[in-house]
């Protein structure tokens, strides 16, 4: 009974920060408590999601992805160039910027599960080689999306919000929560995900083809990464080479904060989103006390340092239940 209370109170802490937060800012803030800052969360959570919702799946499997950011970014970039120097199609250009970060997670994969690369490595160099690589193709030239009142700047009404203001990325942001968390609880790939992140060998041995559907798990956050520069295209319009490298933090710190143990084996995406709006109001409600974005920065490591020595205490408790 004593660890199912313990389990409820683990599942219910990062709700409940979200809670006080947004409580908090709404007396101390200026004029927190309002639509425009409401939107504005919003608005800084739509690519941090999207992010968060793919590494989620890699740090079940007790593995890691520092190429989040600048795979996000090289893609858009190149997305960018095929627009504004090639001619092509926004359809196809928004096409081009998630198939170039799929590609870019299928090597890491390949590279972790078939070369044996440890994920630290292998990502970290994939995170350097798509900053440089964009920063090539496109001379290292800011790349710029078509704005709103454009014909091709309807994608901004379809993936940011509409002419009137409301939030289309929010629902975008839902159903793509939606179908991943049907993806990792109710499918064979979800399954196999908590099997490797829980025990690898023994995964192995019971006859799964870990090589394979690890592969597969960073090829889906390379996917995530670049639905994440669509939706980061959409919300900024000019891509700027190198202003990738630490986005990957935002989003490993959103799965961190929602509970996820970076031991592997266990996590949730319903806290992996809530860990993303902790970050977003936290932002949000800083600025409305008219503190700068360093202290987002600093408050942010502040609580993903909470979140892991509160999971490595939840690790310790359970071990002893065990023995």
């Amino acid at each position: 009974m004593a660890e199912k209370k313990r389990f409820n109170f683990n599942k219910l802490l990062a709700p409940a920060v979200l809670v006080v937060l947004y409580a908090f800012f709404s007396v101390f803030g200026n004029n927190f408590f309002s639509l425009d800052y409401l939107t504005n969360i919003l608005d800084g959570s739509y690519y941090i999601g999207f992010m968060a919702i793919g590494v989620t799946f890699v740090i079940i499997t007790g593995g890691i992805d520092l190429s989040l950011g600048t795979n996000m970014m090289c893609a858009a970039l190149l997305g960018g160039y095929a627009y504004n120097s090639l001619g092509w199609p926004m359809t196809f250009c928004l096409l081009l910027v998630v198939g170039v970060a799929t590609l870019l997670g299928l090597i890491n994969g390949v590279m972790i599960s078939y070369l044996n690369v440890p994920p630290f490595i292998a990502t970290l160099g994939m995170m350097m080689m798509g900053m440089g690589f964009g920063a090539i193709v496109t001379n290292v030239q800011t790349m710029r999306y078509p704005t709103f009142g454009t014909p091709e700047g309807l994608f901004k009404n379809l993936f940011y919000k509409t002419t009137g203001g409301f939030p289309v990325g929010a629902l975008w942001l839902t159903a793509f929560f939606l179908i991943a968390y049907v993806i990792l609880n109710r499918t064979v790939f979800g399954r196999y995900t908590f099997a490797i992140g829980s025990n690898k060998e023994a995964a192995r041995l019971s006859g799964i083809k870990t090589r394979g559907w690890l592969t597969a798990v960073y090829a889906f956050c390379g996917f995530c990464s670049g639905v994440a520069g669509v939706f980061y295209a959409a919300v900024y319009t000019s891509i700027i080479p190198s202003t990738g490298n630490g986005q990957e933090l935002l989003g490993i710190a959103g799965v961190v904060i929602g509970g996820t143990s970076m031991s592997g084996g266990s996590g949730t995406l319903s806290g992996t989103l809530i860990g993303v709006f902790i970050m977003s109001v936290l932002k949000q409600g800083l600025m409305s006390m008219g503190l700068q974005s360093h202290w987002q920065t600093f408050f942010t490591g502040l609580v993903v340092i909470g979140a892991v020595l509160l999971d490595q205490y939840r690790i310790k408790q359970s071990n002893k239940v065990s023995i």
